[in-house]
């Protein structure tokens, strides 16, 4: 699938890392190094825009090595930027580590992975149908 991609950033494109990769990663463009402090939220530009089919979202998630490495995420994961979005792709994240963290001009913050949905119509009714499972959730079934 092409999709279209305006990049005003000073780097490459994202790209996939591996024939496996389902998520490509998302660098900070950012001119000077920013600080967050425990617990601080910022949303670090990217300097792309994209035009998705409509049919399609982007999903922006945590990198698991800046997770780990540096206590970095993105609080509202995933991210969802609609096909109907033209705005610069911005990353929200946060820093959940006891000390600051700082994130270096195009660091890579986040990765981005396209996926397809299906949109619904509701179908209102008085009762639903009978499964094993029932209502139970959170741990019904018994399994950590």
């Amino acid at each position: 699938m092409q999709v279209k991609i305006v990049n005003k950033s000073a780097y490459p494109l994202p790209e996939y890392a591996t024939e496996g990769s389902a998520g490509m990663d998302l660098r900070a463009n950012i001119e000077t190094a920013k600080t967050l402090q425990p617990m601080e939220r910022a949303i670090i530009p990217t300097g792309l825009y994209i035009e998705l089919p409509i049919g399609y979202e982007a999903q922006v998630r945590p990198r698991s090595g800046m997770a780990f490495k540096k206590g970095l995420s993105i609080p509202n994961s995933p991210g969802t930027i609609d096909a109907d979005y033209r705005g610069e792709i911005g990353v929200i994240v946060i820093n959940l580590n006891t000390e600051p963290i700082v994130i270096e001009p195009g660091e890579r913050v986040a990765q981005m992975v396209i996926a397809r949905y299906e949109r619904i119509s509701w179908s209102a009714v008085d009762s639903l149908s009978e499964t094993d499972r029932g209502a139970g959730g959170f741990g019904s079934t018994g399994k950590i």
